[in-house]
């Protein structure tokens, strides 16, 4: 569980507390699991904490979303292959808060943009827009790190 928690949050301590609060969550609400899977069960727990997170940091107004850099022309797909598993998660870490938390709901997990766009209280082109970004700074951290 932890593993899901740190792909939708900026780091470890952040993940751990996400973490915390999804078994709380998951002790509290226990008498409503109806059977299937209880992984299964737990994992939309802890997704739906890290989104509550997500969203409640997007309030304050800290908040800044970074620009992409320059974007190369490369298809993130040629150099998947090249990088460890370690270096690929590395990678989305390091994505701005919304486009991290798009990137995993729909690329991770399998939602859709309108589906996504109902948990984030944002709307699907949004959605569809913060994902083509993360892949356009993932391409960005990779081709930096295999050609600077």
């Amino acid at each position: 569980m932890l593993g899901i928690c740190m792909r939708y949050t900026p780091n470890k301590m952040e993940a751990e507390d996400t973490l915390q609060i999804g078994f709380m969550k998951v002790f509290d609400h226990l008498n409503k699991f109806e059977g299937g899977s209880l992984e299964g069960w737990m994992k939309r727990i802890f997704v739906r904490t890290a989104i509550d997170g997500f969203r409640q940091k997007q309030r304050e107004p800290t908040a800044k979303a970074q620009e992409p850099e320059e974007h190369h022309a490369i298809e993130l797909e040629d150099v998947l292959g090249q990088l460890s598993v370690e270096e690929i998660l590395f990678a989305i870490g390091q994505l701005p808060e919304g486009c991290r938390m798009v990137f995993n709901l729909f690329a991770v997990e399998g939602y859709s943009h309108v589906e996504i766009a109902n948990m984030l209280g944002i709307s699907d082109g949004t959605s569809r827009s913060q994902f083509s970004r993360a892949k356009l700074l993932l391409k960005e951290k990779i081709f930096t790190k295999h050609h600077g």
